[in-house]
């Protein structure tokens, strides 16, 4: 379990830094997305702060992950990003799934692979 938990959280973490760094950078090419998919991005693009403020999340979170700083805090505050981009994916722009699957799939096994540390979130008041 610790080196599949390791692995996910390397690959997970390696993941979100280049992501984060592409849209910066523009070093890996994107596909243009299909009509509704692109009328959903403008929309969230017609906001100046949202996208910067996103992927500098998303490249916290990554580097987090490869340090092993922090890693149920990052788990949960990339989860909502991870759900978005399953969503995305699945209902709006169908050809990227299988990275989106991907992505949940590492959020999913490294939040039950840390479940030890949210415990005490889950106890009565």
């Amino acid at each position: 379990m610790n080196k599949a938990k390791l692995a996910a959280r390397l690959i997970f973490g390696l993941l979100w830094v280049v992501f984060g760094l592409n849209f910066f950078f523009h070093f890996l090419p994107q596909p243009p997305p299909p009509e509704a998919g692109l009328k959903f991005l403008s929309g969230l693009m017609a906001n100046p702060y949202f996208f910067p403020f996103m992927k500098v999340t998303e490249i916290a979170v990554g580097i987090l992950l490869l340090l092993n700083i922090a890693v149920p805090l990052a788990l949960v505050i990339i989860a909502p990003i991870t759900l978005n981009i399953m969503l995305y994916h699945g209902v709006l722009d169908p050809a990227g799934v299988g990275l989106a699957i991907l992505i949940l799939v590492l959020n999913v096994f490294l939040g039950i692979a840390y479940f030890d540390s949210y415990k005490p979130l889950l106890k009565r008041g």
